[in-house]
């Protein structure tokens, strides 16, 4: 979300119209889940995706039809063969998707995209209220406040964060993004970063040496920081629902880090390195006295094995990674359920 509407306020600063087309209903199989968007100009997609495929082609061309009436809807697909709206894809399942118009010319666009952007830096979670009514959306506190834009109807927050549709409009819960702080700002995280800013994530990346820890290097990170590794928790508090990444400039400055790191939990751990390198950082952590299972927790060798080698293959190892342990750790808190249309 955070990207949709960073490209939503670029877009109308300079007066361009858009289209934000969300799934807004889904049954049986389907290649993206309840909430996914895309964001539609003129001149087609800018960014997000509903799927791919037939169903993202007839979504683009809806939204552009719809752009050039200026006005919103909704609109039904099926994913089966045979059906009224057969658009060709075999899922076995149907969507339905909301094409909310968003008019340049309407101020309050914009200072709803400004706060949406606000409220997510500030990692605070809230809800997207799109009225079906077509009217500006409005953005919700966590617990149902008005903050920004019009709401048709009411509204009480519901104690389970997920997508709601009431009689008048469309709810789509705002999340705080999954923290991903990477120790080290060399070649293997600066490929890094990106991926985890496109697949979700929130980085952070700490190093001490200035010239490592440089924003150029880093333009898709949230937060930047040039620190003493002896000393982490004088610049960056951990927590549990963080997600980890050791990859230093050397031996003992991963081990330095990871002893710090593993005096409390937190959602994952990942170091990079060789078996030796491993096995020497784990000897010493016993010898401090990190329990055996703490040790054990720790991804090491960090990422999938898919014999990644350069920078940017084992910047796809560790993101996969890092995926599918946040998939599961959303499974057992009862979260999500799993939604891969792959498996």
């Amino acid at each position: 979300m955070n990207t949709i509407f960073q490209k939503i306020s670029e877009e109308l600063k300079n007066s361009n119209d858009l289209v934000l087309v969300t799934i807004v209903a889904q049954s049986g199989s389907s290649p993206r889940g309840l909430g996914a968007q895309m964001l539609i100009g003129s001149g087609g997609r800018i960014c997000g995706t509903v799927g791919g495929g037939a169903v993202e082609h007839h979504c683009e061309e809806e939204a552009v039809r719809l752009l050039g009436e200026k006005t919103s809807g909704i609109r039904h697909f099926s994913l089966r063969r045979g059906g009224a709206e057969d658009i060709g894809m075999v899922c076995g399942g149907d969507v339905s998707a909301w094409f909310q118009f968003i008019d340049s010319s309407v101020k309050e666009w914009e200072t709803l995209s400004e706060n949406v952007l606000d409220l997510l830096g500030k990692r605070s979670e809230g809800w997207l209220a799109m009225n079906k009514s077509g009217a500006v959306s409005a953005l919700l506190n966590k617990d149902g406040e008005l903050l920004s834009g019009s709401l048709d109807g009411t509204f009480s927050a519901p104690a389970k964060r997920e997508f709601l549709e009431t009689e008048d409009a469309y709810y789509l819960p705002i999340t705080v993004r999954d923290r991903a702080v990477i120790f080290g700002g060399g070649h293997c995280s600066q490929a890094l970063v990106p991926f985890l800013n496109r697949t979700g994530f929130s980085v952070t990346v700490m190093d001490n040496r200035p010239e490592f820890a440089q924003e150029e290097l880093f333009p898709e990170a949230d937060c930047i920081i040039c620190g003493d590794y002896l000393k982490i928790s004088d610049y960056v508090q951990l927590t549990e629902s963080d997600y980890v990444v050791i990859m230093t400039n050397g031996h003992s400055h991963d081990y330095e880090v990871e002893l710090q790191v593993l005096q409390n939990p937190t959602a994952y751990v990942g170091v990079i390195g060789s078996r030796s390198k491993i096995a020497f950082t784990q000897k010493k952590l016993r010898e401090a006295g990190i329990p055996e299972d703490v040790i054990n927790s720790v991804h090491s060798p960090i990422g999938t094995p898919i014999k990644a080698v350069t920078p940017a293959e084992i910047a796809v190892s560790i993101t996969g990674e890092m995926i599918y342990e946040r998939a599961l750790l959303r499974e057992k808190n009862g979260t999500t359920e799993h939604g891969c249309p792959m498996h």
